[in-house]
């Protein structure tokens, strides 16, 4: 696919956006995924090669979130395994199930954070003291981590607030540490939903690839933030975010 110079440094600049986005809340996925259509690319491809960008985005967040000792590993397996087995069946889906049939999912679950944020906001985005908890004495969290598998295998775009509502609503990490799980979960199943669609011969690498670029900056820019900003901040752009969220679910 041919690329206008004009376009090429749009995509770069949509990437950085979006890794900003993604590593603090979730969402990004709503501006380029959109823009890779806009280029002629058909839905499938463009949520294909949207892949590329959040893989590498999520490399360079999860390394920055290490590099502060901001990622916590002691249940990452238990983590883990529901998402990846969410991951897999969602990104296997995507080749024959409509992409509106999770919307109204979708939507309904980011209202519902969104008011929760609102009224009782250490629900979802707990305070940086308090103690988390393990994936095997919280049943629910398997549920909402291979929901979020599912769904991010799926079409990706949103998965973040899912991956939020699940680490930091069940398992009651911070939204720092939560985001850096999340990462590393997004990192997981976006390599297994990425080889899945290279299988398909669905992605445009070069698009992919700005993304990619710009992606990364974003991302590492996003941990320092992250580090540095206080948590009432991350608490209202995620707030923030989880609204943009569902208008773009509703409007898409």
């Amino acid at each position: 696919m041919d690329i206008s110079l004009g376009f090429g440094v749009l995509l770069v600049v949509l990437g950085f956006v979006a890794g900003i986005i993604n590593t603090l809340a979730g969402g990004g996925s709503n501006l380029t995924i959109p823009a890779l259509i806009v280029l002629g690319m058909p839905a499938e491809v463009a949520n294909a090669t949207n892949r590329v960008g959040v893989l590498m985005q999520s490399v360079s967040g999860v390394a920055g979130f290490r590099h502060h000792n901001r990622l916590e590993s002691s249940d990452l397996v238990g983590i883990l395994i529901p998402m990846v087995i969410g991951g897999l069946v969602g990104a296997s889906a995507a080749a024959w199930l409509p992409s509106d049939i999770i919307k109204p999912l979708l939507l309904g679950t980011m209202l519902l954070m969104a008011f929760i944020m609102l009224v009782k906001p250490s629900a979802i985005a707990p305070d940086p003291d308090t103690p988390f908890k393990k994936v095997k004495d919280t049943p629910a969290s398997w549920l909402g981590l291979t929901i979020a598998g599912f769904y991010g295998g799926f079409v990706q775009a949103g998965v973040g607030f899912v991956l939020i509502a699940a680490l930091c609503g069940t398992l009651r990490y911070d939204l720092v540490r939560g985001n850096a799980l999340k990462l590393v979960c997004t990192l997981a199943f976006t390599a297994v939903s990425l080889a899945i669609f290279i299988w398909q011969d669905l992605i445009l690498w070069l698009p992919g690839l700005l993304l990619a670029v710009g992606s990364m900056f974003g991302a590492w820019l996003a941990v320092k933030f992250a580090i540095k900003a206080n948590p009432q901040t991350l608490k209202w752009f995620l707030f923030i975010m989880t609204l943009v969220g569902c208008v773009s679910a509703y409007l898409s």
